[in-house]
């Protein structure tokens, strides 16, 4: 059996307040059209359908349109909700749908009743849908005393493995799941999932079945030969720079081997990351393939810069994100600004906070402003304090 396993769609979600509406259909179109002609026997989804529990409304077109145009190629659609959805909203209408050939599983106590699909050589396979597991809200479903992701999310797995034991030898089995598996590389797009310190489970925790689709991390990897994570397919952070956005393809034999293959997604536009002295950034001609890039900058001026923005926006024009690392002189040391405001008056605090975020104290100018500000504030204050 063929399978196209995707994940982290988050609709509704902007990049810097960049709208990714269209990024987000054009992706749509490329998922369609990549079911179609790889012959996908079905289609994988492992939650973060939406970014929010509430999505906009052009969100939930898109999504509207996603199940439409799934459900018209005829290839069944197995799709789980994400700590970014909200269960219960997108499981509206499941059964419903579910007739249409895209089946939810949007809640937990359901995680163990398969959608069973017969593969192209007559076995069965069973799908198990394993929503994201907050602990502190199904532990007592699943009967655990510990609120961890692997105390609730092994309680399921037992049920799925309980399940499988009862149909006949042979069946096929996948589990989708949306959750941190240790040895996965996260990246700064994902909502923290910690719960008492602990968020990540073991891959082992899918042991019995043959293939363990996830959602999550945003990094496509393999965490082992039948467990892995099919990645968003679009970045959402600058820590993603570095990602190959892709779908997994996935050819499965039950009891036999699981082989797959990375299916690029439409890139948008490039990401970049670029450091340096400004004048340096503007000047460096090594930085040309990166002038039609989203640009996170890191400026390393000792002393911050006048319209540092607008300046790297001339040449980089799709410049979103603007930091600032001064670099220091070897040896100096980093004191606490409590403490160096200790024994100031409040002149020299004012000139030490410029310093501090600007990298130099006021000029002979700026200093006579302060001054003036700052005599003009104890007057107002001695005026108030003769008030009647």
């Amino acid at each position: 059996m063929r399978l196209l396993h995707t994940s982290d769609w988050h609709l509704g979600r902007s990049f810097h307040r960049v709208s990714m509406l269209d990024a987000q259909a054009a992706f749509i179109t490329h998922l369609v059209a990549t079911a179609r002609e790889s012959g996908a026997d079905a289609v994988l989804v492992a939650g973060d359908v939406y970014d929010r529990a509430v999505p906009p409304l052009a969100a939930v077109e898109l999504f509207d349109d996603a199940l439409h145009r799934l459900a018209d190629l005829g290839i069944p659609v197995v799709m789980i909700s994400g700590n970014h959805d909200s269960a219960r909203r997108l499981g509206v209408a499941s059964g419903l749908i579910g007739r249409a050939g895209v089946h939810l599983r949007t809640d937990p106590a359901r995680c163990a009743t398969p959608v069973v699909l017969t593969s192209r050589t007559g076995e069965e396979v069973a799908f198990y849908g394993l929503p994201y597991l907050e602990p502190a809200l199904v532990r007592d479903e699943f009967g655990v005393t510990a609120a961890s992701h692997a105390a609730v999310l092994g309680a399921a797995m037992d049920r799925v493995r309980a399940d499988l034991a009862a149909r006949a030898p042979g069946t096929g089995s996948v589990v989708l799941a949306h959750a941190f598996v240790t040895g996965g590389l996260p990246s700064d797009s994902e909502r923290d999932i910690t719960v008492g310190g602990v968020a990540a489970v073991p891959a082992g925790v899918f042991d019995g079945v043959d293939y363990a689709a996830l959602g999550h991390l945003h990094g496509a990897q393999t965490i082992t030969g039948r467990v892995r994570y099919s990645g968003s397919p679009l970045a959402y952070s600058f820590s993603e720079a570095g990602h190959r956005k892709s779908m997994c393809l996935v050819d499965l034999a039950p009891g036999g081997p699981v082989t797959a293959e990375r299916i690029d997604c439409p890139v948008p536009r490039p990401l970049a990351r670029i450091r340096g002295r400004l004048d340096d950034l503007l000047a460096d001609e090594r930085l040309t393939r990166h002038e039609d890039a989203w640009v996170e900058a890191t400026l390393t001026d000792p002393v911050r810069p006048k319209d540092p923005m607008a300046r790297l926006a001339r040449r980089f024009p799709h410049t979103l994100n603007l930091l600032f690392e001064p670099d220091r002189p070897p040896g100096e040391t980093r004191v606490s600004y409590a403490h160096r405001l200790a024994g100031r008056d409040d002149r020299q605090i004012a000139g030490d906070f410029l310093a501090h975020v600007r990298g130099a104290g006021p000029d002979a100018a700026e200093s006579a402003e302060l001054r003036a500000a700052f005599e003009a504030v104890r007057a107002d204050g001695a005026t108030r304090e003769a008030a009647p």
